[in-house]
């Protein structure tokens, strides 16, 4: 079970959906392969914690941090209406976090594994996919923007839920 949880904030709103440890992740790099080396691709190096591995955002104020608090490394993607807005790696036990979400109410999917392709954009070995029940809000005025807080590992009295999605609707 995750938690959603309201925090008030003098300029920023904040809301608890789960939990994990370490520390965020400031710059946005992408992970690039070659279409050639699609082998290659599959034996690459895990992608650093907080990269950016799509980004269709760029002018948001929102900001998304993730806790990961398993042991598996997950991939956390935003999707708005029916477009993926936002992919961001999060390696096992750490925390990252991203600050251009732009504003808009987004569907949150998630999956966590070992071995991930670049290639393929998913976890070779142990994969599971999931999302988030409620959608995320982001929400900018002149003085305040929104934050939210996922937390990807169960929370005792959490109360923010999740549901099972299947391989091939996940958003790659």
């Amino acid at each position: 079970m995750i938690s959603l949880r309201p925090l008030a904030g003098a300029i920023l709103t904040s809301v608890l959906l789960a939990g994990l440890a370490a520390g965020p992740a400031a710059a946005s790099t992408r992970d690039t392969a070659s279409a050639s080396s699609a082998s290659s691709a599959l034996t690459a190096a895990r992608p650093g914690n907080g990269t950016l591995l799509y980004d269709r955002l760029s002018s948001g104020q929102g900001t998304l941090k993730i806790k990961n608090g398993t042991g598996k490394d997950a991939v956390v993607t935003l999707v708005r209406g029916r477009s993926k807005a936002i992919s961001l790696y999060i390696r096992a036990r750490s925390n990252a976090s991203t600050d251009v979400v732009e504003d808009g109410t987004y569907r949150i999917y998630f999956t966590s594994g070992y071995k991930f392709s670049t290639a393929k954009g998913r976890f070779t070995q142990s994969a599971v996919y999931q999302r988030f029940d409620d959608r995320l809000k982001f929400t900018t005025t002149s003085s305040s923007s929104t934050i939210w807080t996922l937390t990807l590992n169960p929370v005792r009295n959490g109360n923010a839920r999740t549901s099972g999605v299947d391989p091939d609707d996940f958003p790659a």
